[in-house]
């Protein structure tokens, strides 16, 4: 029998998977700022917010600690969901750089609700699994 899966639990499987991969070592910061992108993103748009994760989790181009902190991971997190075939298919490994110089404005908007509607997901089970 076959189950079609809905693009929440699509979403919530992703999210899950993902909180499971926290580096134990910055699970803590990771859960709070996983709490306020919703609304980051909301109040200050997705671009200003990615790119913020960015300056935090990156020097030189590189992610800080091998990639093992709380801002280059999360940016990891919604990157990987963005560019799956179940969420938009992106093909892009930056996703800064995908908003800053290539996007549309309707691919802006579609990846911005797309990205609140996964770090939804991600801010539940933070809360129920992270400290």
């Amino acid at each position: 029998m076959s189950k079609q899966r809905t693009m929440e639990q699509e979403r919530a499987d992703f999210a899950w998977r993902k909180i499971k991969e926290v580096d134990a070592k910055v699970q803590e910061e990771y859960s709070s700022l996983v709490k306020k992108a919703p609304s980051d993103i909301q109040t200050n748009g997705l671009g200003q917010t990615i790119a913020f994760w960015r300056a935090k989790g990156y020097e030189n181009g590189h992610p800080k600690d091998d990639g093992k902190n709380a801002h280059a991971q999360l940016l990891d997190h919604l990157t990987q969901w963005l560019k799956s075939s179940d969420a938009l298919g992106l093909q892009t490994e930056n996703l800064v750089e995908w908003v800053s110089k290539t996007a549309q404005v309707d691919e802006y908007r579609r990846a911005t609700a797309e990205a609140i509607a996964f770090l939804v997901w991600l801010k539940r089970f933070a809360e129920a699994e992270l400290p």
